[in-house]
């Protein structure tokens, strides 16, 4: 893939991952409309842009027609071929894409677009002052998306297989939890989209 990238922006990139068939919702996520505009993989990269000017995002299915309807593009496109294996194919296939003078890379999610723009860039504000310290959002008590993963877990994550995400490899290595509004919003069903474009809307 092309690359806008720029080896002074890699230090703290972003990987959105949209790589999912979205098989409950019975059509592509990334293409749902907004309420006001946009989709809802815009905004997703807008909610990323809090993190890092440097978005690279991680596509599988309906590729590439999602990548020729956003209208607002990352720094990169990457393909994940093993995307069908799940969520722990699409982040070894982002942390492949990134170099050596990279430090730590921040990972986000499609379809949580009640996530607060002001959350996420004191989240990155956080990564930067301690690099080396992984961060998390709360769920409850337990570590999830949007995460911060230091260089230093990667290994681990590249020992992941099926359909998991680095959430216990995050307890395990005693990530800051953060609590950030918006996390448990996410869009699976058209009952979530249709509670979510309510909310959006007031």
């Amino acid at each position: 893939m092309s690359s806008k990238s720029r080896p002074g922006r890699v230090e703290f990139p972003v990987l959105l991952l949209a790589a999912g068939a979205s098989r409950r919702m019975g059509r592509a996520k990334a293409l749902l409309p907004l309420p006001g505009g946009g989709t809802l993989l815009e905004r997703a990269l807008a909610q990323a842009r809090q993190l890092s000017p440097e978005v690279r995002v991680v596509a599988g299915a309906r590729y590439p027609l999602i990548r020729f309807r956003c209208r607002r593009q990352p720094a990169r496109w990457l393909f994940c071929e093993r995307w069908p294996e799940g969520l722990s194919a699409s982040l070894q296939a982002g942390l492949d894409s990134l170099g050596p003078n990279t430090r730590g890379v921040f990972v986000l999610v499609l379809d949580q677009p009640l996530l607060e723009f002001r959350a996420l860039a004191a989240m990155a504000r956080l990564a930067r002052a301690e690099p080396r310290q992984p961060l998390a959002a709360d769920y409850g008590g337990r570590p999830g998306v949007p995460a911060y993963l230091p260089r230093e877990l990667w290994p681990a994550i590249r020992g992941l297989t099926g359909d998991r995400g680095a959430g216990q490899l995050l307890a395990e290595a005693g990530a800051t939890r953060l609590p950030l509004a918006g996390v448990r919003d996410d869009v699976d069903t058209p009952a979530d989209w249709s509670r979510v474009c309510a909310r959006l809307s007031r």
